[in-house]
């Protein structure tokens, strides 16, 4: 890609061009400043600021706790850092599925109030009401199906989606609903790689796959299990592309050691 190309901001039209194109999609979370920034300048083209960060920064156990707030604040963190690429908002638990009318306002917010280019919200036809209302005010929204981890109750934990021939089809449809309701792209989590081939070729938005295969349109993945700093869970479709928690640990082992020991601040370090 050029400087110029590099420079330029992503938007969802862009993305629906990379897709008729054959470009792949890039996409991490992102919940800071400093790693907005860092991803941003290395070309990522999206930066979803996830609910995973219930998990992944906030110590929760699953992404239900995370509210409003704490996704506003931490989107409002990444937008500042972010100048090339999208960022998109997860919407939380609770917080799009009481009303579509709620569902509005709480999009909204994530324009409004944090500089977001777009929100993302999980599920199919259940949701539908709710992604035509947010999209017909003129909000981009990004879909999620398969396993959507604010559901993690309802499936019995983090388990693969669509493998019998009525779940695939199901998901297949909910892919159609969802696209025809507004969404400019869909998230594809933990679906067989052949069923995500099969709704990629199927719908005219983009499938953006973590757990899905190689066929889909972009990949995701949380950012700190890419980075190795998340050791509780190591799913299975986990590339690590870096040990960050070795290096911090040894750094942290190192810094500890000197200055109990004296030798750290040097003469050098003081005034």
């Amino acid at each position: 890609m050029s400087k110029q190309g590099r420079m330029q901001k992503i938007t969802n039209a862009t993305l629906r061009e990379m897709k008729q194109k054959g470009q792949k999609i890039t996409v991490l979370t992102a919940y800071d400043y400093p790693m907005a920034s860092l991803l941003d300048e290395c070309g990522t083209d999206v930066l979803l600021v996830g609910d995973s960060l219930g998990m992944v920064v906030l110590g929760y156990e699953s992404t239900l706790p995370v509210t409003m707030a704490d996704m506003l604040h931490h989107t409002r963190a990444v937008c500042r850092g972010a100048r090339r690429a999208m960022v998109v908002a997860d919407m939380p638990f609770l917080s799009y599925q009481v009303s579509p009318e709620e569902a509005l306002r709480n999009a909204g917010r994530f324009l409004q109030e944090a500089g977001a280019q777009a929100v993302k919200l999980e599920g199919g036809r259940e949701v539908a009401d709710a992604i035509r209302k947010i999209t017909d005010a003129g909000i981009p929204l990004m879909a999620h199906l398969g396993l959507t981890p604010q559901s993690v109750h309802r499936f019995g934990g983090y388990k693969v989606q669509g493998k019998d021939e009525e779940a695939a089809r199901r998901i297949l449809e909910d892919a159609k609903i969802v696209e025809t309701a507004g969404a400019f792209s869909v998230v594809l989590e933990c679906v067989p790689a052949s069923l995500a081939a099969t709704i990629t070729a199927s719908i005219g938005i983009p499938t953006i796959g973590i757990g899905a295969g190689s066929s889909c349109d972009g990949q995701v993945l949380v950012v700190n299990d890419m980075l190795g700093m998340y050791e509780k869970l190591s799913p299975r479709f986990v590339k690590h592309y870096g040990n960050l928690g070795t290096q911090i640990r040894a750094a942290v082992e190192a810094y500890l050691t000197e200055v109990r020991s004296g030798t750290f601040p040097a003469p050098e370090h003081a005034f």
